[in-house]
């Protein structure tokens, strides 16, 4: 079963994103950014690969399948060299298979 690390920044600003934040947005490589980053300079494209950014969805503390109790949250804060200064432009994306 593959699980989301749910990591605790926002790469631009390096604001707290815990995992039961619902100001979390993540692209299909995990990059995370927040609410306000995500909204503003980068339009809701992630910088790293040009894909869209969706709310990061909230793991709870426990549960059938065990939650925050048995899969913690990551504590790897990951931080983009430069924050993010540029909307990024999802056309340079290479679209072709």
């Amino acid at each position: 079963m593959a699980i989301l690390e749910l990591r605790p920044n926002c790469e631009c600003c390096d604001r707290d994103l815990p995992p039961d934040s619902r100001e979390a947005y993540i692209c299909t490589f995990e990059c995370t950014f927040c609410h306000d980053c995500t909204t503003g300079v980068l339009d809701g494209h992630c910088p790293n690969c040009l894909g869209n950014l969706t709310p990061r969805p909230v793991r709870p503390l426990a549960g059938p399948v065990g939650g925050l109790a048995k899969y913690p949250a990551s504590t790897k804060r990951v931080l983009r060299a430069g924050g993010c200064n540029a909307t990024p432009d999802p056309s340079l994306a290479d679209t072709a298979a």
